[in-house]
């Protein structure tokens, strides 16, 4: 049985990671610095350890063949904007650390989930931009802080596959959304926050959208998310690859999808005094496509459904509605 670690195991993706692992029969241990917040982990191991320190990293990855690393300081355009060294400090001591542990202990596969927040601003500074290729990363101007921590370890990992043979693989995520994950206290993505206000709105009230609401985003769901990155660990891909929708909608755009999921006439109040990130991002899916022989299948409409009705319940528990 092949033995795998998920770090960030106690967070969104890596919770359903662990899930979709177990199904296939792998023996999972989880590392997370908390349990998962909304049902119990299905992990063979879990272990509470803080991988900013070097021996917790050994530990996790002992007789440990494949990993998927997930842990990171991170959170939506609001908490990334206001926690740039605590980000790049918690996340660069993680990600090398985590690097050299694997090497240590002879791990086999190691996945690093990376982010489009790499991709330069001077190609994201209009709302109707070209989809974004793998080749766009460079010359870098990536995000401020937790982009730029990003695109220096996948510079890391392809240094440590050759130079040590370790067979890195380096995935750019583009606005992963789903149920179990985040939706309150500031450190959510903008679906589960849309979906969250339009829950609690009654029909016909104002919700607050950050910025104009015409700066533009795919958004892929989480099932399309977990099935890509796994099929990209066993392929013989190691250069960084996009992973996302290819659909761009604006931000008014998403609240008026949930709000018709949630059968509310919902208006709009911007407050431009709000993080907004780049004024437009989308996923280039040419390169996904032609190396996994797949795309991410699953519409927006339909992952917006799932994850406006799990988020209603979970307010609905909170008595909130």
């Amino acid at each position: 049985m092949t033995r795998v670690l998920v770090t960030g195991a106690g967070g969104f993706i890596g919770h359903h990671l662990v899930k979709y692992l177990k199904a296939k029969k792998y023996w999972v241990r989880g590392i997370d610095i908390k349990q998962p917040e909304f049902e119990s982990t299905q992990a063979d191991e879990f272990e509470i350890l803080d991988l900013r320190e070097w021996k917790n990293c050994l530990k996790a990855t002992e007789n440990i063949q494949q990993i998927f690393h997930f842990a990171a300081n991170m959170g939506g355009i609001g908490f990334i904007e206001n926690n740039k060294a605590d980000i790049v400090c918690d996340n660069t001591l993680i990600d090398m650390h985590m690097l050299k542990a694997a090497k240590e202990n002879n791990a086999q596969k190691f996945l690093y989930t990376s982010s489009a927040c790499i991709y330069p601003g001077y190609k994201q500074n209009t709302p109707d931009i070209a989809p974004l290729k793998e080749d766009d990363a460079y010359p870098a101007d990536p995000e401020d802080g937790y982009g730029w921590e990003k695109l220096y370890i996948e510079r890391a990992c392809r240094h440590y596959r050759e130079d040590y043979g370790l067979q890195t693989y380096v995935v750019r995520f583009h606005n992963i959304f789903g149920p179990l994950g985040t939706y309150d206290g500031g450190r959510e993505k903008s679906p589960a926050a849309i979906c969250r206000k339009i829950a609690l709105a009654k029909s016909k009230d104002e919700i607050e959208v950050w910025g104009d609401g015409e700066q533009t985003r795919s958004y892929c769901y989480i099932d399309d998310c977990i099935i890509g990155i796994y099929k990209l660990l066993h392929s013989d891909y190691h250069l960084p690859l996009n992973l996302g929708q290819d659909r761009m909608i604006t931000i008014n755009q998403l609240v008026d999808i949930v709000a018709k999921i949630a059968e509310k006439t919902i208006t709009k109040k911007y407050d431009l005094s709000k993080p907004q990130g780049v004024r437009g991002r989308n996923s280039d899916n040419t390169k996904l496509s032609a190396i996994l022989n797949w795309s991410p299948e699953i519409e927006l409409e339909t992952g917006l459904e799932i994850t406006y009705k799990w988020i209603r319940e979970q307010l609905v528990k909170e008595k909130r509605i």
